[in-house]
């Protein structure tokens, strides 16, 4: 029971956040549209079981009149008025219809807050990154925020609205039954509203027996996702890694390696399929029972003659509302445990992105007056412990070109990292001036999605930078022949050579104009002759600009005022 608890608080804290939120207002107004909706189509189901009573006592009668009255406009039957058939039909299906449309415009709207808010929290202070790098845990995000949220807000609705309308129904209907079924005498005991407690009986019995069979589908359900959101994942690296693929020649073992993770989604979908099979197995009997149930119940009073065919339509009718409110549990056992899962998913991503974003653990990154980015304190360790770089200390004055040079795995890319204020292993301060734009070029450049014209500008936003600044760029880094596929949406990661990728990013450097440009290894993709332009390019475009350069070729130095070596866990000047 308190586990129960402990998960219904879960997805309270979920489901809370959108109904105090700004959106509250238009989100309640939907809400108590549907309500009103689905309270009206039990209301509507409540006469149509006295309906049903007075059609088929008009049939057994043979009464014309009233059948056709019934059937059509409506018209008297047993003294009261009833609306005929097609009136009702009619309504029903209005209410019907608009019912689940404004449900589906409540479930959009609510999946749109929701995703704007986990994409906030999860690209705010680099917590993506840190989740990334530090909690094997919390896996594929991206299926968390697609899928997971979707999957969240409409079995929320639906299994919430769900029950609601059970509710209802069963105290609609549990008075109706108890007035249809009079006392029955047991072992000389007279017990009132006897068919209420044979539904109530019936639906515990049922649920009880559910729970047990169906239980092993929690925790298959929560793997499911998993295993599926793996599988995407290693197809979409093969996706975005086609050309490494190709050249290593690793098909086979690509293969492999996807057909391995695609037998673990089968041996849990064959779990589910199992533990699926014995819960149909009981639910479709104990629904096909429960259908013939109430009139075998019933029968004796119709064959004494203390009720008619539209009585013991009617009871039957009513007990299986009584026992369908009652059964809701049994009914919806499968979607209950999809339904946990989601929320213990989205609640340990909840969590995940609490705990990166406060924590205090690696090098931060303060803004604060000055005009120089200092290093205090830097020291540097990789998962596991072992220390790249202790206790180091730099200073990088505003047009100063500074070259960052040592062994491959000395820590020179961690060292660009932790400057960043992204590199969650180790310890000190890195501060920036108030103010100051600050470009990090990594060695591989990310390219967006989108336009050639949003690659370029990234991460400015491409309606922010005039077309002739972006022709001006593109050409100062000897990429014209792009000029005119600006607009063009493509794969740029991959319709663009290493070097021309390279040469792009210098490009938004001449755009964005930082105060502080940081290098790794940002020209390593060309040849010595264009690391040099490149260099003498941001020399001359760039003046006021300080660079901060890590580079492996000799021939750079020239363009660095002084130089400094990463060798044994420590920053020292570089001879010469």
């Amino acid at each position: 029971m308190r586990r129960i608890g402990s998960f219904l608080g879960e997805a309270w804290a979920l489901t809370r956040p959108y109904w105090v939120s700004e959106e509250r207002g238009r989100g309640l107004a939907l809400l108590a549209a549907v309500v009103v909706l689905n309270l009206s189509l039990v209301g509507m189901t409540v006469v149509l079981t006295y309906w049903q009573r007075a059609f088929y006592n008009a049939l057994e009668q043979k009464d014309a009149t009233t059948f056709w009255s019934l059937l059509l406009l409506g018209g008297d039957a047993e003294g009261v008025w009833f609306p005929g058939f097609c009136l009702v039909a009619v309504a029903y299906i209005l209410i019907a219809v608009y019912q689940l449309y404004l449900r589906q415009a409540l479930q959009i709207r609510w999946r749109r807050w929701l995703t704007e808010r986990y994409l906030a929290d999860w690209l705010s202070d680099r917590a993506y990154y840190r989740i990334a790098l530090t909690d094997p845990v919390t896996d594929n995000p991206d299926q968390r925020i697609a899928d997971d949220i979707r999957m969240f807000v409409d079995d929320t609705l639906s299994l919430g609205l769900g029950l609601m309308n059970s509710v209802v129904t069963l105290f609609s209907f549990i008075f109706v039954l108890w007035s249809l079924s009079g006392p029955l005498e047991v072992l000389g005991i007279s017990i009132p509203g006897y068919m209420v407690w044979v539904a109530l009986l019936y639906s515990i019995l049922g649920t009880w027996i559910a729970h047990l069979i169906g239980r092993p589908l929690i925790r298959l359900n929560f793997l499911q996702q998993r295993v599926e959101a793996d599988f995407r994942y290693a197809l979409v690296r093969v996706r975005d890694n086609v050309e490494g693929v190709a050249l290593y020649g690793g098909e086979a073992d690509e293969r492999r390696g996807l057909q391995a993770r695609f037998r673990a989604l089968m041996e849990n979908w064959w779990g589910i399929m199992v533990a699926t099979k014995r819960l149909t197995f009981f639910t479709a009997g104990f629904t096909q029972v429960a259908t013939i149930f109430p009139i075998v119940v019933a029968a004796p009073a119709y064959f004494s003659g203390r009720i008619p065919l539209g009585g013991l339509i009617q009871t039957s009718s009513a007990f299986g509302q009584v026992q369908g409110a009652l059964s809701w549990f049994v009914d919806n056992y499968a979607r209950l445990t999809e339904w946990r899962a989601t929320v213990e998913r989205l609640t340990g991503f909840t969590r995940a992105i609490r705990d990166a974003r406060a924590s205090e653990d690696g090098v931060r990154a303060q803004r604060g007056a000055g005009d120089a980015v200092v290093l205090e304190g830097v020291t540097l360790a990789i998962p596991g412990g072992r220390v790249l770089v202790e206790d180091a200390a730099l200073r990088l004055e505003k047009g100063e070109a500074v070259l960052i040079t040592g062994a491959s795995g000395s820590g020179k890319s961690t060292l660009f990292r932790a400057i960043a204020g992204i590199w969650p292993f180790g310890r000190g301060t890195v501060r920036i001036p108030d103010g100051a734009r600050a470009l990090f070029l990594p060695q591989r450049p990310y390219l967006p999605l989108g336009t050639l014209r949003r690659a370029v500008c990234y991460p400015l936003g491409a309606e922010e930078v005039p077309e002739a600044a972006i022709r001006d760029a593109l050409a100062a880094v000897n990429l014209s022949h792009l000029s005119d596929r600006l607009d063009e949406e493509d794969a740029w990661d991959r319709r663009l050579s290493g070097g021309e990728q390279q040469r792009l990013s210098f490009a938004r450097a001449l755009l964005v104009k930082p105060d502080f440009l940081f290098l790794d290894e940002a020209t390593a993709s060309l040849d010595p002759e264009g690391e040099e332009a490149l260099y003498a390019l941001v020399k001359q475009r760039l003046p006021g600009t300080a660079v901060l350069s890590i580079a492996h070729r000799p021939a750079v130095a020239r363009f660095h005022d002084r130089g400094v070596r990463v060798a044994d866990r420590r920053l020292a000047a570089a001879p010469g």
